[in-house]
């Protein structure tokens, strides 16, 4: 493998894992918001119905961080597969991914907000 191409795997190497680490990251975000708002509505003095719409959509948002995930799942699988076509199987990137990790996941879909 010539020098630019291996330079351009590390690169996207690197990128695809910071864009994944970055997912895990907004959806442990919006898991914290979602308790502290949750938390905070237990005050006796505020209504129970108080923040329903806000905790909808953050739930909406939650399930659009899990399919960015999921599309990051698979966006590295077919990464790999080019890896492993242009590279070979001897390159020093590993590439693999759980083939069960990505059948865990459905096909991802258009989320409509209202």
């Amino acid at each position: 493998m010539t020098a630019p191409v291996l330079s351009d795997a590390y690169q996207i190497k690197k990128l695809i894992r910071e864009a994944e680490a970055i997912s895990d990251e907004a959806m442990i975000a919006c898991s914290k918001l979602k308790q502290a708002m949750i938390m905070a509505r237990q005050n006796p003095e505020i209504p129970v119905h108080a923040g329903q719409k806000a905790i909808i959509r953050l739930s909406q948002a939650e399930d659009q961080a899990m399919r960015m995930s999921s599309s990051l799942l698979r966006v590295h699988d077919e990464l790999s597969k080019v890896a492993r076509e242009f590279a070979g199987p001897d390159d020093e990137i590993p590439t693999d991914i759980p083939a069960a990790s990505l059948r865990a996941f459905p096909a991802i879909e258009p989320l409509e907000i209202s």
